[in-house]
């Protein structure tokens, strides 16, 4: 038996949120607005709760059109229909980390998509490097955090700064933000894959996605 829907265009997995925990995600650049639609359908159809990454304001128009229960988280550029995953037992929160304000929107698809998985989240936000005072003062979240998603574009030096300082496994995401030698992200995750900060993880140039999928796995 096929545990997935043949929509031509998608084999939509039905049975992703037996092994994962959380269903299939779907990922809105590339896809037509009415395939984005349809696959949101089919997911929805088996009352499971829909995430939608990379979505514009017409992509959302068009889902809130057909599923009326759609919310647009604008920053994060997410779509979530019926948050019905309960919240992993744990009291440690994810706390999720930026270096600067720009690095916001990366952070903010991170902390949507930990809350839609169930995770407790906390924010601390424009704590780069260029002024630590900033983050060594709030050194009490650091440590209550039970997994730590640290975003960072132009060097990238921030995850190994809070790596160096806490027990928790820190997640680092780099970001595209920076001047041309940053390379669009490309300077700041070789520094970050580079760390010499034991217990630091590295996904790719501003998937935030993933690390809030990869703290999901680790607190989960």
């Amino acid at each position: 038996m096929n545990h997935y829907e043949e929509l031509g265009f998608a084999k939509v997995d039905h049975h992703r949120i037996k092994r994962k925990g959380f269903p299939e995600v779907i990922y809105c650049p590339g896809k037509t607005t009415k395939q984005i639609v349809e696959i949101a359908k089919s997911i929805n159809k088996k009352k499971h709760p829909v995430l939608m990454t990379r979505a514009s304001v017409e992509v959302y128009k068009a889902v809130k059109k057909a599923l009326r229960k759609a919310t647009y988280h604008k920053e994060a550029k997410i779509i979530t229909i019926s948050k019905t995953i309960p919240y992993t037992p744990n009291p440690k929160p994810c706390l999720i980390i930026t270096a600067g304000t720009a690095d916001i929107p990366v952070a903010e698809e991170a902390a949507v998509t930990a809350e839609f998985l169930g995770i407790k989240t906390e924010r601390l936000y424009d704590v780069g490097v260029a002024g630590i005072h900033r983050l060594t003062q709030n050194l009490d979240k650091l440590e209550k955090a039970k997994v730590i998603i640290v975003v960072a574009g132009m060097e990238g030096a921030l995850p190994s700064v809070v790596g160096g300082l806490v027990e928790a496994p820190v997640i680092a995401v780099p970001t595209s933000v920076g001047y041309g030698a940053n390379f669009k992200g490309l300077s700041a995750l070789l520094t970050m894959m580079n760390s010499c900060a034991p217990g630091v993880a590295v996904v790719n140039i501003d998937n935030g996605f993933g690390a809030a999928v990869m703290a999901h796995a680790i607190i989960r």
